[in-house]
């Protein structure tokens, strides 16, 4: 397979999904001949996917998955790559397809109000807008929108807890935005339900913005790279893969700079963890790392080796 022809392609969709764990035996049975990694989601509200390949395979897998979940067309977030940006492929069941633990929602009766990528900036400008940043701290702290404000969640199930504190009047403007927009439509939701009339989201999230950007004459109000959740780690303004490498012991992005400093070990801490881990955590991540490492000292199958290269 020719590297310079491998995609990405993001997707979710809230829909009702009936017999969940025979559409997972379906979907497996469906990739097991293909060359495709990611995960894939499932859970009765709906389907959460990142999957890598050949453009021909995703396209194929695509209409079969809007097929066996009754969906006319997924809204497909596509980039691309010269490498396989996952280790493996799963397909996975779960209570939710983002976890935000409060229940049931009905999303589509709920949710915000979508504002396209073109809109985006002058919602930004707006000096009555509170801009909410819904990601986590570890994805925060890389990359933002100019005036937003971060909640310094750890999970998105710690969204409640740290909206709440903000003491919002319901009826303010609240503009959300997030990765792929997964959590922002989800939390919009919740948020509607509990009487807040006046919220508006970012439709497709920072991707979408910045695949619209691409290539423009207009400005992008985006500062840094944007944290995604494969082994490219962060993406800049043009999608390509940024500056950033990953601690696999916290999941933290991290610089070149961290790597060298002494509280850095390949494949067990970081500066950012190092501290926060017991010595059963680091030793079990050690055994980890020496098992990655003799697998491709000899040449052997491992599940985390790369197709392709790095940019």
């Amino acid at each position: 397979m020719n590297n310079n022809q491998f995609y990405i392609f993001s997707f979710y969709k809230f829909v009702k999904v009936r017999n969940k764990s025979i559409i997972k035996t379906k979907i497996e049975s469906f990739l097991s001949d293909k060359i495709v990694r990611g995960t894939i989601l499932l859970a009765d509200e709906g389907i959460n996917a990142s999957i890598s390949g050949s453009l021909k395979d995703l396209d194929i897998i695509v209409r079969y998955i809007e097929e066996l979940i009754n969906v006319n067309q997924l809204d497909i977030k596509k980039n691309q790559t010269n490498f396989l940006p996952f280790n493996r492929m799963k397909v996975r069941l779960k209570n939710e397809i983002v976890s935000l633990g409060l229940g049931a929602i009905d999303i589509d009766r709920f949710t915000g109000k979508f504002i396209e990528p073109s809109e985006w900036d002058s919602i930004l400008k707006d000096k009555n807008a509170k801009i909410l940043d819904v990601r986590n701290i570890f994805e925060t702290k890389i990359g933002n929108f100019e005036n937003s404000i971060d909640l310094f969640t750890k999970s998105f199930r710690e969204f409640l807890e740290k909206f709440t504190k903000l003491q919002l009047n319901k009826n303010e403007k609240i503009a959300m935005y997030c990765t792929g927009g997964i959590r922002c439509e989800k939390a919009s939701a919740f948020l509607s339900m509990k009487g807040y009339r006046n919220i508006v989201q970012l439709k497709g999230g920072i991707i979408n913005y910045l695949q619209h950007k691409k290539g423009k004459d207009e400005n992008s109000l985006w500062n840094g790279e944007c944290f995604v959740f494969d082994d490219r780690v962060a993406i800049n303004n043009e999608l390509n893969k940024g500056n950033y490498y990953q601690c696999y012991g916290c999941r933290s992005p991290i610089t070149e700079k961290d790597m060298l400093s002494t509280n850095y070990l390949k494949g067990a801490y970081c500066p950012f963890c190092y501290d926060k881990k017991s010595k059963e955590k680091i030793e079990n991540s050690l055994v980890r790392q020496k098992q990655i490492n003799t697998a491709q000292q000899n040449n052997l199958s491992n599940p985390f080796i790369k197709i392709g290269k790095y940019h």
